[in-house]
């Protein structure tokens, strides 16, 4: 007999859930719970999609003639049933061939080399992708975490359940995790969103607080970060209760943005529910995306979605230099 062992069962293995019976204990939900899109978004309701553009430009500056320049650059909008990229254009200088392909989580890279001597760089990706409204949840859907065991599931979702680079599964983050939600589990949504809710809370937006390379027990210990620090806080708690929650990176169209305001990308959480799919939640903003949201890249955090990286031969970068613009396209 075949036997798939199940989401929860690897996580058992993993020592990231007790082997007692799981999720048998149940209480009601606080009642500013009952909705929480309604209740936690600001916007207005998703109606009918839009048109977004968005340019992002990276150029790095050196401190002299560099040489074998190669670079993985995760800058094409994912397309999915919330977005669809209609085009998107890379432009490089200096100028080179480049490749693509998929990586383990779908996100589509291009990769480059630039072997001649030169002392700037220019990666300049310009995307117009429209948005739809995201599927709902059925009305007084519920997923109880036992929906996990279904064998399936798959066990892809694994990845989102277990320590990652940046946020490693540490005693301090399950501790806090049970202060918010306790031993136990009631609806994967409901208590992901309470998890989001209290990072929002307790995190103070921060832009030179923390740096690219900041771990989510730094964050958790500093109490303040960017959104890539907000979004990785909610994933090491919700990953702690035993919730498959992936990182998403992207674009924000900020309609309320005056014209001397810097722009930049922006990262939150999509949680797995079974039998629905991924939904996103951002606990920066406190609220569920809309069709302002373009999705960028997904992972297991900001290590897997890098949007530009690579190596070079020569004495270091001067200078990095990122200007993005999003806009509502006619």
């Amino acid at each position: 007999m075949n036997f798939r062992p199940t989401i929860r069962a690897l996580a058992k293995r993993a020592g990231i859930m007790p082997d007692r019976p799981p999720f048998t204990v149940h209480r009601p939900l606080s009642t500013h719970m009952t909705d929480s899109t309604t209740q936690l978004s600001t916007e207005p309701a998703d109606a009918t999609g839009q048109r977004i553009r968005v340019r992002h430009l990276t150029r790095f500056r050196y401190l002299g003639p560099v040489t074998d320049s190669f670079n993985e650059v995760r800058l094409q909008p994912l397309g999915d049933d919330s977005q669809t990229c209609i085009r998107f254009a890379l432009g490089l200088n200096p100028t080179a061939t480049t490749r693509t392909y998929d990586d383990f989580h779908g996100n589509c890279v291009h990769y480059f080399d630039v072997t001649a001597p030169h002392e700037q760089l220019d990666i300049e990706a310009v995307s117009l992708v429209e948005t739809q409204p995201a599927r709902q949840p059925p009305p007084g859907a519920s997923f109880h975490p036992a929906l996990l065991d279904n064998p399936l599931l798959g066990i892809g979702a694994f990845d989102f359940l277990v320590a990652s680079s940046y946020v490693p599964l540490a005693v301090q983050l399950r501790h806090e995790m049970r202060q918010v939600i306790g031993e136990t589990v009631h609806d994967l949504w409901a208590d992901a969103v309470r998890l989001g809710e209290h990072v929002h809370d307790i995190l103070t937006y921060a832009p030179n607080a923390t740096k690219v390379n900041t771990r989510v027990i730094d964050v958790l210990e500093s109490r303040c970060g960017v959104c890539q620090d907000f979004a990785h806080l909610m994933l090491g708690l919700c990953r702690s209760a035993g919730i498959p929650a992936r990182y998403v990176s992207g674009y924000f169209l900020n309609p309320a943005r005056r014209p001397e305001e810097i722009e930049a990308s922006h990262a939150w959480v999509e949680i797995l529910l079974p039998g629905f799919g991924w939904r996103g939640y951002d606990p920066t903003h406190r609220r569920v995306p809309s069709t302002n949201y373009v999705k960028l890249a997904r992972g297991r955090d900001y290590g897997d979605i890098r949007p530009v990286s690579g190596t070079f031969r020569g004495r270091g970068t001067r200078e990095m230099i990122v200007e993005v613009q999003v806009h509502a396209a006619d």
